[in-house]
């Protein structure tokens, strides 16, 4: 039956997520909204099968959850990083969607903008 080993291994597949969903969620902050571990747990989640820690440790988790927060910290707090850090988690977030996100000014965008205020000497 084909059908019956079509659903079977659609029945498979959702529990494979319904679980990496589970693991995921205990790496949730206490402070980030629904919408912003929604978007860290899709970046999580999509690097996860690179970044597991070997039998013998190497912490490759962790740089994976460095490399989420770094991520959602530039996008919804306005964090800013390295460059080269930068361009890394924004590769690996490369089609993750998310709405409405807060638009930010920098520091050196306000003095282009607004100058020092001082007089020159």
């Amino acid at each position: 039956m084909v059908g019956g080993e079509a659903a079977a291994a659609v029945e498979e597949l959702v529990s494979g997520v319904r679980q990496a969903a589970d693991f995921a969620e205990q790496f949730r902050s206490y402070s980030e909204s629904e919408k912003q571990w929604k978007a860290r747990m899709e970046f999580i989640l999509r690097h996860l099968p690179d970044y597991r820690d070997p039998p013998d440790g190497g912490g490759r988790l962790d740089q994976l959850l460095s490399l989420s927060m770094v991520w959602a910290n530039h996008l919804f707090l306005g964090c800013s990083y390295n460059k080269d850090l930068l361009d890394k988690v924004m590769e690996m977030a490369d089609g993750i969607e998310v709405e409405d996100l807060p638009q930010f000014t920098t520091r050196s965008e306000l003095m282009k903008k607004y100058g020092t205020g001082h007089p020159s000497y």
